[in-house]
């Protein structure tokens, strides 16, 4: 009754948004630890022990021969980097706050800005993750060139708004039947260390296993990844334009079914999480 309101500008509300997008992507990063610098160093020594556990894999069975031509751990940290990229802004944006959290209580927070900041808290913890090992790893062990590297990240980003995608149907379903996205998401994480191909190249693989690949839009840029990072190969088998389609395509999926899950929110749906 007594309540005043203030017309804001277009302006001003998309900086107030933005604002509070930092902030939400501030605490979704703060999620895995109290403390933001533990949260980062506790996703970097997963990702050295990724890279160790592959290093003696492909060590003991023999498989450095039929590696690309090149730095040997630049082949390996190429095909990890986008794998935990896309695997860990899925499962962020799967356990972003859905319409009946408590946080939907507050006004100016909604489910969109929550799927944001958790996808881009994501983002950032992989880039940062990259950016210093992959600098120490150039200062401290051997100095390496990557051929087209806005390219490579390019593709880093690919593998990230599919995840997201992905991500996204999944968390709009989640609700209905959260039994079922629970599994499938673990599934699907768990599928992709090996259906992602990074212990592989599509150039090598025969056509009746290529088929059992390229299904997936990480399996596309992890391969189109290692085409700009290294000078002598070539993807051939692989494309650009297939991730990008699926990405968007479930985008849109994935807005429209969250959408619908959020006119038909209920409180108990907290309880079932």
């Amino acid at each position: 009754m007594f309540q005043q309101i203030h017309h804001r500008s277009k302006l001003h509300s998309a900086v107030s948004i933005l604002e509070l997008i930092y902030h939400a992507t501030v605490r979704d990063v703060r999620k895995a630890h109290g403390n933001a610098f533990m949260a980062i160093g506790l996703n970097i020594l997963q990702a050295l022990v990724f890279l160790a556990a592959f290093y003696v894999m492909f060590s003991v069975l023999g498989l450095r021969g039929a590696a690309l031509r090149g730095d040997f751990l630049l082949y390996i940290m190429s095909g990890i980097f986008l794998f935990l990229t896309h695997i860990k802004t899925l499962g962020a944006v799967v356990g972003s706050e859905g319409p009946s959290s408590p946080m939907m209580k507050h006004a100016p927070m909604t489910t969109a800005i929550a799927i944001t900041s958790a996808a881009l808290g994501a983002l950032y913890v992989q880039v940062f993750t990259m950016a210093l090992i992959l600098f120490a790893y150039h200062v401290a062990v051997t100095p390496f060139e990557v051929e087209y590297p806005f390219a490579a990240m390019g593709m880093l980003l690919l593998a990230w708004f599919t995840g997201a995608a992905i991500g996204l149907v999944l968390l709009a379903l989640k609700p209905w039947f959260p039994t079922f996205v629970a599994t499938f998401a673990t599934v699907y994480q768990r599928a992709n260390m090996i259906a992602s191909g990074k212990m592989f190249v599509a150039n090598m693989l025969p056509g009746y296993m290529l088929r059992m690949f390229d299904w997936n839009p990480l399996f596309h840029t992890i391969d189109q990844a290692r085409g700009f990072v290294f000078v002598n190969y070539s993807p051939n088998n692989s494309n650009i334009e297939y991730p990008i389609i699926v990405a968007v395509t479930l985008t849109m999926i994935g807005l429209m079914g969250e959408f619908y899950t959020r006119r038909h929110a209920s409180s108990s749906w907290e309880a079932r999480r």
